[in-house]
């Protein structure tokens, strides 16, 4: 029986969280008026996500920084997004810290995003373990195998909406790896791109069933309807642009063994939480000891 391993999207779950509960005014602060909503909501989703999924081996991946290699291939990639809530820009750092504070392991590599570092870990250990990603990321849907699952977060901390490679298949019509393709064309208006105006996910769901790939709708133009040969033509630039930034990049170099991804066991790190005004993150911990 393979070991389990649970690979944590740490950016989604940390802005996940501080968005849940700002919008209810509960930033938690600490004594000195530090805001630790997100990352405490952060950690708390983590614990709970480790007595649902009782991994055996545990990496949380961020991105670091806001540039990376895609705004090399597209200056416009994520340019549209809102610059984080001041509230929210100690929390980065303190996300992070907690983490390692309770003994967790964090990945992060300059230009590049927690996906690409999760895609590069998903190809490393593949058929090692059995790998269960944690996001709100549709995007790495594309990232499915059959050892491969993705849990994205549905509701509070403890709902999910679980994609295997069988079920992806079933809904979608086309394998895994292609789902890169198929935002090639519908583009992403939170990643800033734009793919081919006037082509939606149904649309590029057909032409990706029929063609397989971006390359085999540009080989096959001439047999398309004359609407979609007009817009594919005048956008055929940002669709190949679009299908670079769209695809996971699987090749970081992962210099540790997956054995090294153990889970602590938080002992005695409750009571310097709590000292410190992290009382909710240390309550959560009591509440799920392992």
């Amino acid at each position: 029986m393979k070991p389990k391993l649970v690979l944590v999207d740490g950016m989604a779950l940390l802005f996940r969280s501080y968005f849940a509960s700002a919008a209810m005014g509960h930033f938690i602060r600490l004594p000195d008026g530090t805001p630790t909503n997100g990352a405490q909501g952060f950690a708390r989703h983590v614990i709970t996500a480790n007595t649902i999924f009782k991994p055996d081996y545990m990496a949380i991946c961020w991105d670091m920084g806001a540039v990376t290699f895609r705004n090399d291939i597209y200056d416009g990639y994520k340019a549209n997004r809102q610059a984080p809530p001041e509230e929210m820009l100690p929390q980065f750092d303190m996300a992070k810290e907690l983490a390692e504070r309770l003994g967790w392991h964090n990945f992060g590599v300059k230009g590049l995003e927690a996906d690409d570092l999760i895609g590069s870990m998903v190809k490393k250990w593949q058929h090692e373990a059995d790998i269960t990603v944690i996001s709100g990321d549709r995007d790495l849907l594309q990232l499915l195998r059959p050892n491969v699952r993705i849990a994205l977060t549905k509701k509070g901390y403890s709902e999910y909406n679980i994609y295997d490679e069988a079920r992806f298949v079933e809904e979608y019509g086309i394998l895994p790896k292609q789902f890169a393709d198929v935002k090639a064309f519908m583009g992403d208006t939170s990643d800033g791109y734009p793919g081919v105006k006037g082509i939606g996910e149904k649309t590029a769901l057909q032409l990706i069933k029929k063609h397989n790939s971006v390359d085999g709708v540009l080989q096959a133009l001439a047999t398309l309807t004359p609407a979609q040969q007009r817009k594919i033509e005048a956008d055929k630039d940002m669709l190949v642009i679009s299908q670079q930034l769209a695809e996971i990049h699987c090749d970081a170099q992962i210099d540790v063994a997956l054995t090294a991804l153990t889970l602590p066991t938080y002992e005695g790190v409750t009571e310097q939480l709590m000292q410190d005004g992290f009382s909710l993150l240390a309550r959560h911990i009591n509440q799920n000891k392992p």
